[in-house]
């Protein structure tokens, strides 16, 4: 069963920055949207950013000009550049790879988590 595997999680002060790495742990032979998503404690899941296999980006409107999500179709891999990071970042991020003839689903990471403290 394929998984995904997020790196590059830790700690940063406010005003940091990280970048979040996920490819999968073998062959997905489906062409996939990449995207992250992030659950704070007490929070549902939300939509952080996604791009699609032509390079299209999409973010969630809160976080457009401070997170940039990136792809290397060669490495199967996504990234998620975060910049300026704040409190309110802190949140467990996780990976998805969504084959384009899924609506939904496909597969997940198991999670990196990102705290920024002051």
């Amino acid at each position: 069963q394929v998984h995904l595997v997020e790196s590059g999680g830790g700690l940063v002060q406010p005003g940091g920055s990280l970048r979040l790495s996920c490819a999968p742990s073998g062959t997905i032979s489906s062409i996939s949207v990449m995207g992250w998503y992030r659950q704070a404690p007490g929070k549902e899941r939300e939509f952080v950013a996604s791009v699609s296999p032509n390079g299209r980006t999409n973010y969630a409107d809160s976080l457009q000009g401070r997170f940039t999500i990136s792809r290397d179709n060669a490495r199967d891999t996504v990234y998620l550049q975060m910049n300026s990071l704040k409190p309110e970042d802190t949140a467990v991020y996780y990976c998805n790879f969504r084959p384009l003839h899924l609506v939904s689903g496909g597969y997940w990471g198991q999670g990196t988590q990102v705290t920024v403290f002051s």
